[in-house]
């Protein structure tokens, strides 16, 4: 016998005695027909058997005996969570808060319904108070921090979040939340430290790796990304943000290539053997660029972000000696920065993005 099992047979044992004693009449019963406790015992069955709309039903008809009876409500809550009704879950489980401030399961799953719903300011609500009640509960910790970040308070997502890691340290989900919300703020070290942390605990996540490899880029370190990133499409070889991801770290490196080229020259450097090394080096960059972005279009077509950054990869690979842009490529980029536009009109710096197009056009 399992112990959820046992557990479950326990309080049906218990309740069913509260019952027989006549102990029930504290919380209310009518003159007639069956007491709110008997209601509420066949409903607890009931939810055993999968028959919810029973279930509820025994409820509706205990509340309406007794509107005070908090563990009715509370029952109803968890039945329209499990039927996938958040509205209505989230309808008792706020009657059986009201009814019991001090009751930590009614507000944390009262956070987990408004949670679903996306209604994050709302989940927020509900979580803090539950970590007011048990300030031990980790999960809680994790679920406030993780709203509190959905909502962009930053600086409450961070005291929840390293409240959860003073619990538990060793929790993937914990460090991951933290590195986003250091990513969120801009402290791309720490972020760095806390994806790192959730890696030495699962090793093989590849979507903290990709976290990971994007906190190093905008660290200002595609090395550590380009490495990162190609485990992951080894790992996972239709992870079209992966790919995304590596089609612009490989744009980061032919910068630093290109770079690195343009240095030498200035600094009058006339060894034509290391020039055409860091020249072979940039045009392997873009190409491999091109070649990654190709991929995670045609995983993902919808990918507004791959085409923008394709056509921008198109146009430094068609760029000439003469400053001009190769005819067929400039046509390529032009159709992916369209297509980019077509799926996500409003993008950041969309308006920069027509302007190019309309730029490039008239050059034709």
């Amino acid at each position: 016998m399992t112990n959820g099992y046992c557990l479950r047979f326990f309080v049906l044992w218990a309740l069913s005695i509260i019952f027989m004693l006549g102990l029930g009449g504290c919380l209310g019963e009518s003159g007639s027909g069956k007491s709110i406790i008997d209601l509420y015992v066949e409903a607890v069955i009931l939810k055993e058997l999968d028959q919810k709309d029973q279930a509820i039903s025994k409820l509706d008809e205990a509340v309406r005996k007794d509107a005070t009876f908090s563990l009715a409500y509370s029952l109803q809550g968890d039945l329209y969570q499990q039927k996938g009704e958040y509205e209505k879950s989230a309808e008792f489980y706020e009657k059986a808060a009201v009814l019991n401030p001090w009751s930590f399961y009614d507000f944390f799953n009262l956070g987990r319904v408004y949670e679903a719903m996306k209604r994050f300011t709302d989940a927020v609500r509900a979580y803090v108070r539950a970590c007011e009640i048990d300030p031990n509960h980790l999960q809680a910790h994790i679920n406030t921090a993780r709203c509190f970040k959905e909502i962009e308070d930053y600086e409450q997502a961070l005291i929840y979040g390293q409240r959860a890691e003073q619990l538990n340290p060793n929790v993937v989900e914990i460090q991951e939340i933290l590195g986003g919300i250091y990513e969120s703020k801009g402290d791309h070290a720490q972020a760095i430290r806390s994806f790192k942390r959730a890696l030495e605990l699962d090793s093989g996540n590849t979507r903290v790796m990709t976290s990971l490899a994007v906190a190093y880029l905008r660290a200002e370190q595609p090395q550590f990304a380009r490495e990162l990133l190609e485990n992951v499409v080894k790992i996972d070889s239709e992870n079209a943000d992966a790919y995304r991801h590596l089609g612009y770290c490989y744009l980061r490196l032919y910068e630093q290539s290109a770079q690195i080229h343009s240095d030498a020259v200035a600094a009058g450097n006339t060894d034509q053997t290391y020039l055409d090394s860091l020249t072979s080096t940039a045009k392997n960059m873009i190409e491999a660029s091109i070649n990654n972005y190709l991929k995670a279009i045609s995983i993902d077509q919808s990918d507004w972000d791959a085409h923008r950054g394709l056509g921008v990869a198109y146009m430094i690979s068609g760029r000439t000696a003469d400053n001009d842009i190769e005819p067929e490529l400039k046509e390529k980029s032009l159709f992916h920065w369209r297509t980019s536009l077509q799926i996500n009109p409003d993008q950041p710096r969309a308006d920069r993005l027509r302007r190019l197009i309309a730029q490039y056009r008239m050059r034709q």
